[in-house]
């Protein structure tokens, strides 16, 4: 499958997607809007994938939507690009498979919100995040109203949201924005070693795990719980789980099939 404005590849069971629009500062416009669908599909359905990482190309994560296109749009055009967003962000945040949000610069509005709609997010130290769009006189449209309070808290999401400052990523893992920060050289292999040791775990728990962390934003405490018992059920009777349990009980590593 061929893109115009990403670069996609799969290693050793890594998925890579890299925005590529590095004389755009990897701005989202439609058109790419539409290739990350795209590859988040293909990855998610690929059968060599077991995780993906999500970063961009440059000094810049994605530093936000396309302005001109913006600029351009009428009330049913924004109320449209808005839903586009959404669903295609919804894609990775709903993925099975962990996706690692590699912050190599500037994640800013629509990037910030793509960064929130991954698993985990790890940022390099000259990583910068923030949502400006109320300084153009609007707001996130790509879930970052609902995504931002949910990870740092109704306080720190409103002071983001309603001055539009610009963080950095010391301040940001302070917040809990991001889990991680290490120095720019090390952003990938750091990556990258983070995925392979959540790879080296049962991917239908992944998947339960996932499932359950997306929902529980959305569910009252009762049915998370019910959620939770019911996924655990499940497993305890898959092949997995007996290879996990015995491996430990043999003290060897354990090999899983996925079934």
């Amino acid at each position: 499958m061929s893109y115009e404005n990403l670069r996609v590849s799969v290693a050793d069971g890594i998925g890579t997607l890299t925005i590529h629009r590095p004389d755009k500062l990897n701005a989202l416009n439609s058109a790419t809007i539409d290739e990350l669908d795209r590859a988040i599909v293909a990855l998610v359905s690929a059968r060599e994938v077991s995780g993906i990482i999500v970063t961009g190309a440059g000094r810049a994560f994605v530093a936000g939507a396309d302005i001109a296109e913006l600029a351009a749009l009428d009330a049913g055009g924004a109320r449209e690009l808005s839903k586009r967003g959404q669903e295609v962000f919804s894609r990775f945040e709903s993925s099975h498979k962990p996706v690692i949000a590699a912050v190599n610069g500037f994640a800013l509005g629509g990037g910030c919100e793509l960064a929130m709609a991954c698993h985990i997010r790890l940022a390099s130290d000259l990583a910068k995040f923030g949502q400006p769009e109320v300084k153009l006189g609007l707001i996130p449209g790509y879930g970052g109203t609902q995504r931002l309070p949910r990870l740092v808290g109704p306080g720190h999401a409103a002071q983001l949201l309603l001055t539009g400052e610009i963080i950095d990523a010391a301040e940001a893992a302070r917040i809990g924005l991001v889990n991680r920060v290490v120095p720019a050289a090390e952003l990938m292999p750091a990556t990258e070693s983070l995925m392979r040791q959540i790879m080296s775990t049962a991917p239908l728990a992944q998947a339960r795990i996932l499932d359950a962390i997306r929902r529980a934003a959305d569910a009252p405490s009762s049915s998370l719980f019910d959620l939770e018992s019911s996924g655990f059920t499940k497993l305890a009777g898959t092949e997995d789980a007996r290879e996990g349990t015995a491996a430990f009980l043999e003290k060897r590593t354990p090999r899983f099939s996925g079934r």
